[in-house]
């Protein structure tokens, strides 16, 4: 506990190194409302003054810092990914049914679903539009695919609920499209911003994308375990939608004959996954943590790479954000 205690301040430290460019970002987001129609900006305004991670922004400057100075493309493409991102959170929610986003209604429950598609997808035009303003296409382009890779991860994730027949590779590959798309656009593209090699883009850009599927790969692992009032999460929430995980893979192929056939009855019959039926398997331990050992190995890889950025200070920052995201994994493991 205090080792975590210790990266929990680095990672405040962290943070309070790019304090000023999340202000901008922040900023920017503000002022797009008045790019609106004034019978739109305050739906707008809604969900993107809501409090969020920025976790997107956070990365592009990040990696931006480590390799030479950050400018005002760095700021715009944090910007925009963010925005992207919250696009991307109205059409979930609707997905979803959320009625509720960090405990403030959704912009479905709020206006209904009618509306919040329409949002999402202003949002997510809106995002193409200021991507434009790059004065290099390949940003414009890039910035464009990782928007259509999101998309299609959705996609993609909505279809194969309560499918049996996907694959590991199938799960890895929406992981990668739906969340690694904008950690690999943030990490990538803010080097080729600093002006960065091929290879170090390249290098990069796979950075983002195995850190946004640590990331989400956590998140399926806090709904085996996790609790609303340790973690904010409701326990089995993905398992009732019929989300198929890695855990649930894992139980899917190692769990007892018995268990294994009741889960597998349950899916079938697009019936709510009972968790009782997950945590009663005897394997249920080996399969959180076969996944979070699985996100630990990419963190490493993330860690590896950081390393070899030139800018000190920043680099350690990046090395923070790695080690904090390993000791979350390290303490969801099970005994």
């Amino acid at each position: 506990m205090i080792a975590n205690s210790i990266k929990r301040a680095s990672l405040k430290t962290t943070f309070n190194l790019i304090k000023t460019e999340i202000e901008s970002v922040e900023r920017i987001l503000s002022e797009i409302t008045h790019d609106f129609d004034p019978g739109v900006s305050p739906y707008v305004s809604y969900v993107c003054e809501t409090e969020g991670k920025r976790i997107r922004p956070a990365l592009t400057f990040l990696t931006g810092g480590a390799i030479a100075e950050i400018n005002d493309d760095h700021i715009n493409l944090g910007a925009i990914l963010e925005l992207i991102h919250i696009a991307s959170l109205v059409h979930d929610d609707i997905i979803d049914g959320a009625a509720e986003r960090r405990q403030v209604p959704t912009a479905n429950a709020k206006w209904g679903e009618g509306i919040a598609v329409l949002l999402g997808d202003a949002l997510f035009s809106h995002a193409m539009k200021l991507s434009t303003d790059f004065d290099d296409l390949f940003l414009s382009r890039r910035i464009s695919e990782a928007a259509r890779d999101v998309c299609q991860g959705e996609i993609l994730q909505t279809q194969s609920r309560f499918d049996l027949g996907m694959s590991k590779e199938t799960y890895f590959k929406l992981l990668e499209m739906k969340t690694g798309a904008l950690f690999g656009a943030a990490t990538g593209l803010s080097a080729y911003i600093s002006g960065a090699s091929e290879q170090e883009v390249q290098d990069l850009t796979q950075f983002g994308l195995d850190l946004g599927v640590a990331y989400q790969i956590y998140d399926d692992c806090l709904d085996m375990v996790g609790s609303e009032q340790q973690f904010g999460k409701t326990l089995g929430t993905d398992l009732e939608k019929g989300k198929i995980t890695l855990p649930l893979l894992y139980l899917l192929e190692n769990g007892t004959p018995d268990k294994q056939a009741e889960l597998k009855a349950c899916i079938e019959s697009q019936k709510s996954v009972d968790l009782r039926a997950i945590v009663g398997i005897e394997d249920h331990n080996f399969a959180v943590n076969y996944a979070l050992d699985y996100s630990l190995d990419l963190i490493a890889k993330c860690i590896d790479k950081a390393k070899a950025l030139p800018n000190e200070k920043y680099r350690k920052a990046l090395c923070a954000v790695c080690d904090y995201m390993e000791s979350l994994f390290s303490d969801l493991k099970t005994s």
